[in-house]
């Protein structure tokens, strides 16, 4: 192998993702050198495989879902979902796998980019390795931030990894839908591809181990989406477990503890695993193939001038949550380049307070789940007192406007003693842009009765948080 030479930056982001972006770009704004190393495409899962991708796949349907709620716009509707339209429109959003205009924006922002496979080699050394085999050897003056993410995890099943199954990548970026697609887990990425398939024109099947689909939300949540994708004809089998996988004939044959399920392709959608196996974190202690452990600032237990940011520290695996977390640890960094005291206190700017108390997500099924804070379960473990507030969202003037017949339920978590939010979940149609309004009451711990001066407009949907104090004074 030859070397290209040796460069020392403040600090060297493992990972060229939205949380690697993040990181650098804070860094480099509060005065200092960063420099990216990315051996994909910069912008990561996020950008060409995940956030992105899904949610083009299901806007379209999505779309026609509610021209045909409304009385004088479906009978406009004539036709049926264009599905290489869809599949064009996504690969639009991904630049077909072109990371040039991502690229450019690194560039801009000041930030240097080395391409390849970067490994520790010795305390704030890294040793990039570039698909040529040249070696660019990488030291930091200050810190090192590990975003190297996460990947799609294969659970140890008999046969599965050798019938090369569908991880979340292969779903989102298809070139043509199978007429039969096997899902294995019925998390937020198992429920938001089988309302994509199903929509493009696959017979899908849902197999998830536990009880109901969407297992960590309130059960009305999977609920609600179990009944909506059985009404789109999924086959959603809960409560069931995965033996066995082979490829048979041309067919993928799963077997699992209540019989035989059968399709074109598989998707393993079970979980994440940190990508910190190759990386060489082993050299300070550390596990590979593990989640790194951090503090509040995510700062490395036990390696101070390492910080692990965003899915591979396994604290909140959520795009958003990542970019959160790149914020708090860029400022961190900048404030101990300069030699100033890094608060680790709540709600400092140093620090990922949120990822305990106020998560936002949104999963874009029919209907949609939007979710911050803890639910009622989560609530009751930590032993806080609460009281759970319900109301049929369709009930306010502003649902039944957005949709004819519109269903859907705001669940409110209320701590009785503060009289504040501890976590609010909201399921119907088009809800997601909603909960930004519950996470701002959670995160400013604002008081009910200060709640009510926070006056609605009619009429839109908006108006459900009225009603939930409402129903909350009684």
């Amino acid at each position: 192998m030859s070397s290209a030479g040796e460069n020392t930056y403040d600090v060297i982001v493992l990972g060229g993702g939205s949380t690697g972006e993040n990181v650098a770009d804070i860094v480099v704004k509060g005065g200092l050198s960063a420099v990216i190393v990315e051996a994909e495409l910069v912008g990561g899962d996020c950008s060409y495989w995940a956030c992105i991708p899904s949610k083009a796949l299901l806007r379209g349907p999505e779309v026609l879902g509610e021209a045909r709620a409304v009385r004088g716009a479906k009978e406009a509707v004539t036709g049926q979902l264009d599905v290489q339209e869809t599949l064009a429109r996504r690969s639009w959003f991904t630049g077909d796998g072109d990371d040039a205009g991502q690229v450019k924006w690194v560039e801009g922002a000041g930030i240097a980019l080395v391409r390849g496979t970067g490994r520790f080699d010795g305390e704030k050394t890294v040793v990039v390795t570039g698909t040529d085999g040249t070696e660019t050897r990488l030291t930091a003056r200050h810190a090192v931030a590990v975003c190297t993410g996460s990947s799609a995890a294969i659970p140890p099943i008999d046969g599965l990894r050798e019938i090369s199954p569908w991880t979340p990548r292969e779903a989102t970026s298809v070139k043509e839908v199978p007429g039969r697609l096997v899902i294995v887990g019925g998390g937020v990425v198992g429920c938001e591809m089988a309302t994509a398939y199903a929509a493009l024109g696959s017979t899908v099947t849902v197999i998830e181990m536990a009880d109901r689909l969407l297992p960590p939300f309130e059960p009305k949540a999977g609920e609600a989406v179990a009944a909506s994708l059985k009404d789109k004809g999924v086959d959603v089998r809960t409560g069931v477990a995965v033996t066995a996988a082979r490829r048979e004939d041309g067919e993928v044959v799963i077997t699992t503890d209540s019989g035989e399920v059968r399709g074109d392709e598989v998707l393993v959608a079970v979980g994440r695993r940190a990508r910190t196996t190759e990386i060489g974190v082993e050299a300070f202690g550390l596990e590979p193939g593990r989640y790194l452990e951090v503090d509040e600032s995510l700062q490395v237990k036990g390696v101070p001038w390492m910080y692990a940011v965003g899915d591979v520290n396994g604290r909140k695996l959520l795009t958003h949550m990542g970019k959160y977390q790149a914020r708090q640890a860029g400022a961190a960094i900048v404030a101990r380049a300069r030699g100033e005291e890094v608060s680790l206190a709540d709600w400092s700017p140093f620090v990922a307070t949120a990822d305990h108390v106020a998560t936002p997500s949104v999963v874009f099924t029919d209907p949609q789940v939007a979710t911050v804070g803890r639910t009622a379960a989560e609530a009751e473990k930590a032993g806080l007192g609460h009281r759970v507030v319900e109301y049929e969202i369709g009930w306010t003037a502003g649902a039944s406007l957005f949709a004819d017949g519109y269903q859907g339920t705001a669940i409110a978590v209320v701590d009785p003693d503060r009289e504040v939010l501890l976590g609010v979940t909201l399921i119907g149609p088009a809800v997601g842009e909603m909960i930004h309004t519950a996470t701002v009451a959670i995160v400013g711990e604002v008081p009910l009765s200060r709640l009510w001066h926070a006056v609605p407009s009619f009429p839109t949907m908006s108006e459900i948080w009225l009603r939930l104090l409402e129903t909350y004074r009684g």
